[in-house]
């Protein structure tokens, strides 16, 4: 499919961050862009003020004329949260319009560029943006559409017209990254994820197995020591493994802590880059650091512009977010929704401040993955001092029986536990004497993080 045919492009989910960065992209392209979502949030705000038309109701009446009167010019893309009863979508394809899925999509955009895609059930945001940042910063340039919104860029969108480079967030979730064919891979992380669409953790250890024989020939493999990947010998591509410890082709050496940044050398299979600094904080954020800089090494990005651009690398927001620190209190907020990310966050957390008590709040998403990883999140949960658990945030799902957060917390039997919901977690968290506090979640958690950041505010004034 040619998509360059298309003059008017309509998002089923716009306000995902893989569809408001596919959204932005066809917008550059002098293209009429529209959508629906669910609800209202920052980021469907800031794509209204680029000019882009979005609804929030579930109503083909609603849907702007220019994409019902232009059907054979508008191309619709679906996000797999929208379910198949959807109005919209059933509108769509009663009147033979041409839909496609934003994996498809994305797999166009990057069939003829040099596509690095970074893949894994936790960690790739942080990779795909720190690579971004090193690419941009660098003179080869680069595209990129990432998973969370960069704080160097304050987007998820990174365009560059005279650049080959395509950086592309590799999603897992429902198959989309078999969509790709990369020029090199990046795997961070195989955990069992996503299970109400992989019934078994082997079945997405082959998922992504299949995803490795998409890279081209003669192309690149960097994946973490840990993932356990299946690899077919027929494959001519290098292959390459990364981590903090010395049993990989990079890693990190001499790490210390200056002034609330990471010191550190960079060890590859050839030299030893020394005295770089990682400006965020968390054992997580070098570990992903250590990604990223592999793949700026392998494409032989200027070594003085790579430490450079690192030393200038400010983050993503929700990824281990500092939002609050005063000396008496700290505020984190992360992503963290998976039971390993939850344990790294916390681990990360601990490292930094050992001696100081962690109240942390977690927000379920999912009742399929709350259902199959009760037990270990509540062994992951269990590394804080207390625990505030809210409500299930559903997502693309309708609810289960029996299946609520508190299979989670009747497991929590070592530490104080709260559940609440998240209407009334600003005033539970008034009660709480807090030092340090961490939120997690990938839901809609992220509406509490400035009212609690306000709260916490105004505690410390009184």
């Amino acid at each position: 499919m040619n998509i360059n045919k298309f003059k008017y492009v309509y998002f089923l989910g716009i306000g995902g961050i893989g569809m408001s960065a596919l959204a932005r992209y066809f917008k550059t392209q002098g293209m009429e862009i529209g959508g629906y979502d669910k609800v209202s949030k920052p980021l469907t705000k800031e794509l209204e003020k680029e000019g882009i038309i979005i609804h929030y109701e579930d109503e083909p009446n609603l849907i702007p004329s220019i994409f019902t009167e232009n059907k054979k010019s508008t191309l619709v893309i679906v996000t797999p949260a929208i379910p198949s009863h959807h109005k919209e979508l059933n509108f769509f394809h009663d009147n033979g319009y041409t839909i496609r899925k934003r994996s498809e999509v994305l797999g166009l955009i990057s069939k003829n560029k040099t596509c690095i895609a970074v893949a894994g059930t936790h960690g790739k945001t942080s990779v795909s943006a720190l690579l971004a940042h090193l690419f941009h910063n660098n003179t080869i340039g680069c595209n990129a559409f990432i998973g969370g919104i960069s704080k160097n860029f304050n987007s998820n969108l990174v365009l560059n017209k005279e650049s080959d480079i395509l950086i592309a967030e590799a999603d897992e979730f429902d198959r989309s990254f078999l969509y790709l064919n990369p020029d090199m891979a990046v795997i961070t992380s195989i955990d069992p994820d996503h299970l109400d669409i992989y019934k078994t953790h082997d079945e997405i250890k082959q998922a992504f197995s299949e995803f490795i024989t998409k890279v081209s020939k003669n192309g690149k493999i960097l994946k973490h020591k840990n993932a356990e990947l299946i690899i077919t010998s027929n494959q001519k591509i290098e292959r390459y493994t990364y981590s903090l410890e010395k049993n990989s082709d990079f890693h990190a050496e001499n790490i210390s802590i200056k002034e609330g940044c990471y010191s550190f050398d960079f060890v590859t299979p050839y030299e030893t880059l020394k005295n770089l600094t990682l400006p965020i904080p968390g054992l997580v954020n070098l570990e992903n650091a250590i990604a990223a800089l592999s793949v700026a090494y392998l494409y032989n990005l200027d070594h003085s512009m790579i430490i450079n651009s690192l030393s200038k690398f400010e983050g993503i927001e929700r990824r281990f977010d500092i939002r609050l620190n005063r000396d008496n209190m700290l505020y984190i907020d992360d992503y963290a929704h998976h039971p390993e990310e939850i344990k790294y966050t916390i681990h990360s957390v601990r490292k930094m401040y050992p001696e100081r008590k962690l109240l942390g709040v977690f927000q379920p998403h999912l009742y399929s993955r709350t259902k199959m990883l009760a037990p270990e999140f509540a062994q992951s949960l269990e590394n804080l001092d207390e625990a505030i658990i809210l409500d299930i945030y559903p997502a693309r799902e309708e609810p289960m029986e029996g299946v609520t957060s508190e299979l989670i917390t009747e497991k929590m039997k070592n530490i104080p536990v709260t559940l609440t919901d998240k209407k009334n977690l600003t005033e539970v968290l008034k009660t709480k004497n807090i030092d340090i506090l961490l939120t997690m979640g990938a839901g809609d958690i992220d509406q509490t993080v400035k009212p609690i950041q306000e709260m916490l505010e105004n505690k410390i004034k009184a």
